[in-house]
């Protein structure tokens, strides 16, 4: 089984790396305080409307602000988000892009429920450069950089590895359309292996646990880049196993993702396979 960060370390300019950790560091810090005076204050989407879609004044603000001070920063770089103008293809091919989720949660956001956050990363083609995720509900943030390890509000944090994923949580996300295929079953495998599911609504949250040590691994069956971007850079540093679906490496893999502790990994890809079909 590889692991991605198994890869030798690809050379970015030190100065344009320790640039864009400051600055992501500082809209990371930024929207944490907008997301903590404004969770479930005002915010009322339409009934009509699935909560897997809604977008609040709060993404907007907090997109508008990433994009003046990333535009002020890095000029000429694209920056990719789930409601941008900007062809993610065409921001593909760029050397560097910005990928951004403004509220990552944003059911539990509008809820007033303490789950959501901010992610932010620099990609080039061989997957994140930085990545900033903002927790602002335990005022954390967990920030990393190619070859510089990952730290939470400055700390370092490098995994002490499992042996299993028995007796630990794993945590999974439900697609726009509701539980994957093979989501119970997987459930009920891992529970028949005394292993926790969490389902708690922020993709980047759930991979930002798997970094942290709190989970064994984090099963995401579809997403979308600027969802995991941030956090894939803290999994890759701290040390994580980071795989797609037929458990190989790619730096953010297409169509579905793994990050897991590197002993619990085949494990947890195991169930997911058997229990999806895959």
């Amino acid at each position: 089984m590889t692991v991605l960060s198994s890869r030798p370390a690809q050379p970015v300019d030190p100065g344009l790396v320790s640039l864009a950790l400051e600055v992501a560091g500082r809209l990371a810090n930024d929207a944490a305080d907008v997301i903590m005076a404004t969770a479930g204050r005002g915010a009322r989407p339409d009934s009509t409307e699935s909560p897997f879609d809604w977008v609040t004044d709060t993404d907007r603000t907090l997109e508008r602000h990433t994009r003046r001070v990333l535009a002020a920063e890095f000029p000429g770089m694209p920056v990719v988000c789930e409601d941008s103008d900007i062809d993610a293809t065409v921001a593909s091919e760029a050397e560097f892009r910005w990928v951004v989720d403004p509220v990552d949660g944003t059911s539990n956001y509008v809820a007033g429920m303490p789950w959501c956050s901010y992610s932010l990363a620099l990609l080039d083609r061989w997957g994140p450069v930085v990545g900033v995720v903002a927790d602002p509900y335990r005022s954390q943030i967990y920030a990393a950089a190619r070859g510089r390890g990952m730290r939470a509000n400055g700390t370092p944090v490098r995994l002490t590895d499992r042996t299993t994923a028995s007796g630990a949580i794993v945590c999974t996300e439900l697609t726009r359309t509701g539980p994957w295929p093979g989501m119970g079953e997987f459930i009920a495998t891992a529970a028949a292996a005394r292993t926790g599911v969490r389902v708690l609504g922020s993709p980047a949250l759930a991979v930002a646990q798997v970094a942290l040590g709190h989970a064994a691994a984090a099963v995401l069956h579809s997403y979308h880049e600027w969802d995991v971007a941030g956090a894939v850079a803290l999994a890759v540093e701290s040390g994580a196993a980071v795989l797609d679906r037929n458990g190989e490496d790619a730096p953010l893999p297409v169509d579905g993702l793994l990050v897991a502790a590197p002993g619990a990994a085949e494990e947890v890809l195991a169930w997911w396979q058997s229990c999806a079909g895959l």
